[in-house]
């Protein structure tokens, strides 16, 4: 902890990569946990372009499901500290949640990786909606099913996101790897973007992952008291 607070005073930019554990303690199932969001289903069923394909209105009311728990979580003491870092640094954040938190802090600087199921577009034009609150699955004036906005598996990322993450990652005088298994690409990737150019990279998480032996410095507990705690080492 006493490198990671002298790393932290002679830094100007700190890059956070957050994944589903940031967002439990909000009351946001994991995906990959006991508690995860998987457990009862195949993903190739529901989170890739064939499973879509195959059965839409299975896929559009799983992500209904999903919905009606985020709608009613807020940002945690973790989201909110990583917003309160921006009292001291330029902050960057990176994450790989769907659920629209990190955006809801008001964060200045934000990529969401793998999109937000709060937005919708068409498959077939592509033309965006918002958040879209029927039963049934909706189609676009182009005839088109509309599906969520985010990352299948098996699709690429956006190329402007993907490009903005390297960038922050590569800039990051400490890099913060906060809630994420360490186990999905290209995210996985972005700490060694940063250690290699010099950044400081520290993991928060309940566990150990397989980026663990890689980093800087490992800080097991929840995400928002390891925040919270560094924070307040900082402001001493």
């Amino acid at each position: 902890m006493d490198r990671l607070i002298e790393r932290l005073k002679h830094a100007e930019n700190v890059t956070f990569l957050t994944g589903s554990g940031i967002s439990r303690e909000s009351g946001i199932p994991t995906f990959r946990g006991k508690d995860g969001l998987w457990k009862n289903y195949s993903p190739e069923e529901l989170a890739s372009p064939e499973g879509f394909m195959r059965d839409p209105q299975l896929v559009w009311d799983w992500y209904n499901w999903r919905r009606d728990i985020i709608r009613k979580a807020e940002p945690n003491r973790g989201h909110l500290t990583i917003k309160e870092f921006e009292k001291n640094f330029n902050v960057y954040v990176i994450t790989q949640n769907v659920d629209g938190l990190h955006e809801k802090t008001g964060v200045k600087n934000l990529v969401e990786l793998h999109g937000n199921i709060f937005r919708n577009r068409c498959s077939r034009c592509g033309k965006m909606f918002g958040d879209i609150q029927t039963k049934k699955i909706p189609t676009c004036e182009c005839g088109g099913l509309i599906r969520p906005d985010v990352v299948w598996f098996g699709e690429p990322l956006k190329e402007e996101d993907i490009s903005m993450a390297l960038e922050w990652s590569k800039n990051a005088d400490v890099f913060f790897l906060v809630g994420t298994s360490g186990i999905v690409y290209p995210a996985a990737s972005l700490p060694f973007f940063a250690k290699e150019n010099g950044g400081f990279v520290v993991e928060i998480n309940i566990e150990k992952t397989p980026l663990t032996p890689h980093i800087d410095l490992h800080l097991e507990g929840s995400a928002s008291e390891i925040l919270d705690m560094v924070l307040k080492r900082l402001d001493k």
